[in-house]
């Protein structure tokens, strides 16, 4: 518990003369904390899955596959932040693939075979995809970005992502006429308008180490075992990044 409390108040910076413990303010032990418990639910996610995938026996190996294409459920609030445009974007992927699949590849086969048939026209959503994923100069591209200067705001990503795609240089992005550092996409479910102001904040989450020593040490074997897994994925990582 102690070591805990330390990691959750603190922050460890290494220098040439040694590690230096810092104390945090309220505002940031509340955000190391909130980080902690995202760092939890995504390893809990990720264990989940395997558990799941290793249940199912799937046999790589086999010619003969069925699957299972969950589509996410749409989000539209009276307010979207972060959250909402990575839920979004994966309606957005997963229809993508549903299109692909079912339409696309379908009638092509159906041309080539030259069977007899009535297109089926559907909305093809690759340009709202291109929009956000491009690289360089998509959405999220501009988004990393700006995260990489320290004194950035929400107000700057939302300058680039108007000066990018606003004045109608993308039909799928327009600019709210009564909302600042807001922005609409046109999804292929419909328009969201989504606020910048928590962007950067949310893009930044990363894993902090303190959190990750003190999980991996955990008296609880099945804690240990979810964030020792991590540390040996650490360790296989490029050294020149580490």
């Amino acid at each position: 518990q102690e070591a805990l409390l330390k990691a959750l108040w603190t922050r460890t910076r290494k220098t040439f003369d040694g590690a230096i413990v810092s104390p945090l303010n309220a505002e940031a032990a509340s955000m190391s904390r909130d980080s902690l418990a995202k760092t939890l639910y995504s390893k809990l996610f990720d264990w989940l899955v395997v558990k799941i995938n290793s249940s199912i026996g799937q046999d790589e190996s086999s010619k003969v596959k069925i699957g299972v294409l969950d589509i996410y459920g749409f989000e539209c609030f009276a307010r979207n932040d972060f959250e909402q445009f990575c839920i979004n974007l994966a309606n957005e992927k997963l229809q993508q693939h549903f299109n692909q699949e079912v339409f696309k590849k379908e009638q092509e086969e159906y041309k080539k075979e030259e069977i007899d048939w009535t297109y089926i026209e559907f909305i093809d959503n690759q340009d709202i995809l291109d929009l956000i994923e491009a690289k360089p100069g998509g959405m999220i591209d501009l988004l990393d970005e700006q995260c990489l200067f320290p004194k950035a705001t929400h107000s700057d990503y939302a300058q680039k992502l108007y000066n990018a795609f606003g004045d109608g240089k993308n039909a799928r992005f327009s600019k709210p006429k009564l909302l600042r550092d807001a922005f609409t996409l046109d999804h292929y479910a419909g328009n969201v308008t989504y606020s910048t102001e928590s962007f950067l904040e949310k893009n930044k989450d990363y894993v902090v180490s303190e959190h990750q020593n003190v999980l991996a040490a955990s008296g609880d074997g099945f804690v240990a075992e979810l964030f020792k897994i991590a540390e040996e994925d650490k360790k296989e990582e490029d050294p020149k990044k580490q």
